[in-house]
């Protein structure tokens, strides 16, 4: 009963048919209350989302798969100090932490999600160490920005190891297998040896029929069911009864069949008996050559089962003289009364002789064709472990790449991968975040929307594709895609976070801020959905609620760089410049080549009176990326500060080039003219920039510029421009 009942919960764990597993397994706990059920039951909780109940059921166990599953509970319902010290007692520091690879990364997440990451980065360099192919351990170390070069990981001396760990895996399963069979064979030749001369009449009475046509001539089974277990088929080759050999001696072998007829009666039921008995000796001929092979393959000698024909001796002593005048004139059988009933397993003893080189040749060729199938499996699987490394070498290198914030490296790495595989909804969706860190967010659209095609039920990603939309203004698009979203998977925090997104770009920020509540509510561990909470506080001034959230981004992802750039935002609004200079070069550190992260230090440099600092860091931003105005115009504040207004003025011609209807830029510019004293031109640009319909705030002070614009300097308010 126990074991059926297990069998039906793993096939309808199997089935996806999770209610019916948990239902049978604890029908199962309940008559059978063993650990080992208890961690299929708690298995069967944690498939059907009740971590609560595997907490419940497990808790105090010491087997390791019980803490294993324990802590998978804890980890879940989010109790990470009781996971970490069931995977690593305090009482207990030498025990191992149980199911090897996938216990270090579980201990590893732990240490990540509570702040330790060097240990974090020890258990997930231990989890890859036991299994080189455990990807989500290096995709951890990337994360954190620690993992080593995926072609030191994914080497060739680690496919060597795989290889190694195979075969050595492979030839124990083979030894099992072996011991297993002589086990069975020694088995099947005590039950044998067991049958009394009693009992073979009585199986050679109910194993025997009439061959149609011939009922002079009767078949004989080639197994004793009722002594040989029913597996014994797989292992052993057929082979003549022990009812065949029961009290006949086999007729004396001739190379002329003739001959053998003349010694015979000549009548004419001879001819039949001989075409019967013809197939029959061949038949056991074969078997015996088949049998010696399957002997050999199964390290079965020949002295470890006696033959049959010596056992049958022994048991029924057969009396020559008497067998011979068995054969009379008409050759038939006065014992039995038919003609040839069996033919004994000596005849096959006596046809070996001559044909024992031909068994041999056989042996050999077996044996070499057997040595040339373990040559090519070895070769294949070389080649395929090779294969797959090769393609978690490329994978892996573009992901490190992309973590490091090496954009344009990551992306001629993912270049290289092979069609079928560049063209999946994962590597797309890389392809699509580099450029989006590249803040080129057309080409981010090109292949965020090629893997939302190709893919449209995955959502990884996709929140970073919302706002890829929500910068390219693209409101009715970005609508359409938190529809989809929802509509795949309601309980998704992707899905909240393009719906937050869409809201955001009406400049709904309250509705916008609850959707990314939601999101945040529905999965703790996203660091982005923080980051986009902080950002709507930000836009509704609630500084202390965006600092609130910007520092739980940080909690879950310490190099979160959003969310240092956004704290460094308010520090920056609240003219703490030196908590802002602090925020904005954190993030910098860990995206170093970001223009936005750049202008932005420079900003707080500027605004702590370090211009020579502010102005360096400008053009390191200008020439991370040419097409990106706000430094350049940044660059030119800084240069009016420092009143060297011509170099300011060749800093917004070129700006003007590449954002030409910028009417903040046409306002400075006449500020400029206006302090150079070229007041039709400052007129001009005052015009331009009212003209461009800046936003609310500016336009009151553009204005206000515009008629004062003939007034002496120190007439003007400070507040003006």
């Amino acid at each position: 009963m126990e074991t059926l009942m297990v069998d039906r919960v793993h096939s309808s764990l199997r089935l996806f048919m999770n209610r019916n597993a948990v239902f049978l397994c604890e029908r199962l706990c309940a008559q059978f209350p063993a650990e080992t059920n208890l961690q299929l039951l708690a298995t069967c909780y944690l498939h059907n989302n009740q971590p609560y109940a595997a907490y419940h059921i497990l808790k105090g166990k010491k087997l390791s798969e019980s803490r294993y599953l324990f802590a998978i509970s804890c980890f879940r319902m989010h109790l990470l100090r009781e996971a970490e010290e069931t995977l690593c007692p305090v009482n207990e520091p030498n025990i191992e932490v149980p199911n090897g690879a996938t216990g270090h990364y579980l201990l590893g997440l732990i240490y990540r999600y509570t702040g330790r990451v060097a240990a974090a980065a020890e258990q997930f360099t231990q989890a890859l160490t036991l299994d080189p192919l455990l990807w989500a351990a290096y995709e951890e170390l990337c994360i954190l920005g620690v993992a080593e070069d995926a072609n030191e990981c994914f080497s060739e001396a680690t496919a060597l190891r795989l290889q190694q760990e195979h075969t050595s895996t492979s030839n124990l399963e083979k030894s099992n297998f072996v011991n297993e069979n002589r086990v069975l064979s020694s088995n099947v030749s005590a039950s044998l040896v067991d049958i009394s001369p009693k009992q073979i009449k009585q199986l050679h009475a109910n194993n025997t029929a009439e061959i149609p046509g011939y009922p002079h001539v009767r078949a004989t089974a080639l197994h004793v069911q009722n002594s040989i277990p029913s597996n014994v088929g797989q292992f052993d080759s057929p082979s003549p009864t022990v009812t065949q050999t029961s009290g006949i001696v086999p007729p004396p072998l001739f190379r002329n069949l003739h001959a053998y007829q003349n010694m015979t009666s000549g009548d004419a039921p001879a001819k039949p008996k001989v075409a019967v008995n013809q197939p029959l000796r061949r038949k056991y001929l074969d078997e015996a050559r088949l049998k010696k092979v399957t002997g050999r393959l199964f390290n079965q000698s020949s002295d470890s089962v006696p033959r049959r024909s010596a056992r049958l001796s022994r048991d029924t002593p057969i009396n020559s003289n008497s067998n011979i005048s068995q054969f009379g004139g008409n050759g038939t059988d006065h014992s039995s009364g038919s003609r040839y009933e069996a033919v004994d397993e000596m005849w096959t003893d006596n046809i070996a002789a001559p044909s024992s080189s031909v068994s041999i040749v056989e042996g050999r060729c077996f044996e070499q064709d057997k040595a040339e199938r373990i040559l090519s499996q070895e070769s294949k699987l070389a080649t395929g472990i090779r294969e797959l490394l090769g393609l978690l070498r490329t994978l892996g290198e573009g992901y490190r790449l992309s973590c490091l914030f090496k954009c344009q490296e990551a992306l001629e790495v993912y270049r290289k991968l092979p069609e079928p595989q560049f063209n999946t909804g994962w590597v797309l969706c890389q392809v699509g975040k580099a450029y989006f860190e590249l803040v080129d967010y057309l080409e981010a659209d090109h292949f965020f929307e090629l893997a939302h095609r190709l893919s449209p039920c995955t959502l990884e990603g996709m929140d970073i594709y919302s706002t890829v939309l929500y910068h390219l203004n693209e409101e009715m698009r970005l609508s359409y895609l938190a529809q989809e979203l929802i509509s795949v998977d309601r309980l998704s925090p992707q899905a909240w976070c393009a719906v937050g997104n869409c809201f955001s770009l009406r400049k709904d920020h309250e509705t916008a801020l609850k959707n990314f509540q939601r999101a945040v509510q529905l999965d703790s561990r996203v660091a982005y959905s923080h980051t986009l909470c902080g950002h709507e506080f930000s836009a509704l001034e609630d500084y202390e609620n965006s600092v609130k959230f910007y520092r739980c981004a940080l909690q879950v992802d310490e190099r979160h760089y959003n969310a240092w750039y956004g704290l460094g935002v308010v520090y920056l609004r609240q003219e703490k410049f030196e908590f802002a200079e602090h925020h904005f070069r954190r993030a910098f550190q860990i995206n170093p080549r970001s223009s936005v992260l750049m202008c932005y230090l420079g900003m707080a440099l500027h605004a702590l009176q370090r211009n020579e600092d502010a102005l360096e860091m400008m053009d390191k931003a200008i020439f991370s990326d040419k097409k990106n105005p706000l430094p350049k115009y940044q660059k030119a504040l800084i240069l009016v500060g420092l009143q060297d207004y011509p170099e300011a003025l060749d800093e917004l011609e070129r700006l003007r080039e590449i954002a030409p209807h910028e009417s903040s830029m046409y306002a400075l510019m006449g500020k400029i003219y206006k302090q150079l004293n070229i007041l039709d031109k400052a007129v001009f640009c005052f015009g331009i920039a009212l003209d461009l319909k800046p936003p609310a705030a500016d336009l009151a002070i553009i204005k206000s510029a515009m008629e004062k614009v003939h007034l002496p300097d120190e007439l003007m308010d400070d507040d003006d421009l």
